[in-house]
């Protein structure tokens, strides 16, 4: 209770000099086939980060200018309780997260409508669901669409004041969510080493699949993004999870756990699937991983995150030069964008309680300082944390190279590399795939450290020789 009353009096803290009242939407269940059979439940996150109630159907609204709180929502009736059992009341639930207020959820239409009647200002947040956006939109007058963020740039109906002031709360992380994200980091560890455990030539990438999440299961409330576990690492995205397990492949296990209470951890590892790289595989996996320690080394207070990608982009590309796949000033063709054909995605994201966390409230205003502009380039383009770090931040670490075939020869007709690539070199690894490497790190007081307590195979050596213990009876 007192951490969710210290967090919305610095709320209010942050946003003196801004009046009227602060709606906060918790998240309703959403139907998969009809309304009795639910998606699985997950609460929002910001709800959650401020008034830890885990529970559909709640609502609430801060009043800046009396300081009053008010937490909306309905009392279970004997029909719920000979489905669910007991229920706790909802004002205990409030008290529980410090409100002494309570009351229906009808309360909240006529405390939002008598604000606006009243000409006050309804500070709100971008939602991510459609309920949520048709609740919003009816409450402050707006069509549902406008409640969304709108990419990148966030939602320009929503209040400013109010969604930088969470950014600056949840970018930084306090000691109990350390805590919490070690727990989930831990979690991870276990679902990642069941899944290398399970390579094995002519298994379905499915079958791997299962035993990594009843391990989530077992420990938690299950995974934080949907898995992808592939032998077509090129394709970032890739839920398909069909086909079999292949020799002399690469196989990318992109994946998260969640704990049960609702921090994530976010790992990327990429095997060799007979258990030992060939020595090109090596070759392209070794950069990877330099990479990854070379941004590890420059994270600390201070250090913008741009930078960190941007010194794995040209060490990657000093190394596809030595392989004779790229040639020119490393500095230069970092400056072109050359490294975007290799990796075009950025370096990293924020995680917390989501594992893009607050990507919903929209990403330039949570990964970049305000003197800071988004490159339009391929690869930097898509750095969802550039900031300058702080203590408390927690990034993902995660360079990589792939090789995208459709990229390639689109790059290739439009000279887009001004002659820095070596198309014929490059043909030859076009059936490659991609390799991907990530950890989570907590930025420290002078400098940074990985999340959980062990830290899974990752150098080249270290995962052959994991992969060969992983054999043994």
């Amino acid at each position: 209770m007192n951490k969710y009353l210290e967090r919305r009096n610095r709320l209010r803290a942050l946003l003196a000099g801004e009046t009227g009242i602060v709606v906060f939407l918790g998240n309703v269940e959403s139907p998969a086939q009809y309304f009795d059979n639910a998606y699985k439940w997950r609460q929002d996150s910001n709800w959650l980060y401020y008034f830890g109630i885990d529970e559909p159907r709640f609502a609430a609204v801060l009043d800046l200018d009396s300081g009053a709180e008010t937490v909306y929502a309905d009392d279970f009736g004997i029909d719920d309780i000979i489905w669910m059992g007991p229920m706790p009341s909802v004002a205990s639930l409030a008290e529980g997260a410090g409100v002494g207020n309570s009351g229906p959820y009808a309360g909240l239409d006529a405390a939002v409508a008598a604000a606006r009647a009243a000409g006050r200002r309804v500070h709100w947040l971008p939602v991510s669901r459609w309920y949520n956006a048709v609740k919003m939109g009816g409450l402050i007058g707006i069509a549902p669409g406008e409640c969304f963020s709108a990419g990148k740039k966030g939602c320009a109906a929503a209040s400013e004041p109010l969604v930088r002031a969470v950014v600056k709360m949840r970018l930084v992380k306090d000691a109990g969510e350390i805590e919490l994200l070690d727990k989930a980091s831990e979690l991870g560890y276990r679902m990642h080493t069941a899944a290398r455990k399970g390579i094995r030539i002519g298994r379905i990438e499915q079958e791997i699949v299962g035993d990594m999440e009843s391990v989530t299961l077992a420990g938690g409330w299950g995974v934080s993004f949907a898995t992808i576990l592939t032998q077509h690492g090129e394709i970032f995205h890739c839920h398909s999870h069909d086909a079999q397990i292949e020799p002399g492949r690469l196989l990318l296990i992109d994946a998260g756990a969640e704990s049960n209470e609702h921090y994530a951890s976010d790992n990327t590892r990429t095997y060799p699937t007979g258990g030992r790289f060939t020595a090109r595989q090596r070759d392209i996996y070794q950069t990877v991983y330099e990479c990854n320690e070379i941004a590890f080394n420059m994270t600390r207070p201070g250090v913008k995150y741009r930078d960190c990608h941007l010194a794995a982009v040209r060490h990657m590309l000093d190394n596809l030069g030595q392989l004779g796949i790229v040639s020119g000033d490393v500095d230069e063709m970092t400056a072109d964008g050359v490294g975007g054909l290799f990796m075009p995605h950025g370096l990293g994201h924020n995680m917390g309680l989501d594992v893009h966390d607050m990507e919903d409230l929209g990403e330039n205003l949570v990964g970049y300082d305000d003197d800071q502009v988004r490159s339009t380039q391929l690869g930097l383009g898509s750095l969802r944390m550039a900031r300058r770090l702080v203590p408390g931040n927690v990034v993902t670490d995660e360079p990589g190279i792939y090789f995208i075939p459709a990229l390639i020869a689109q790059w290739k007709a439009e000279r887009t590399d001004k002659g820095r690539v070596n198309y014929e070199k490059l043909e030859e690894y076009l059936d490659f795939g991609g390799i991907r490497l990530e950890d989570d790190v907590l930025v420290t007081e002078d400098g940074a450290r990985r999340l959980g307590s062990r830290r899974l195979p990752i150098s080249p050596d270290e995962v052959e020789e994991a992969m060969a213990a992983d054999l043994l009876p």
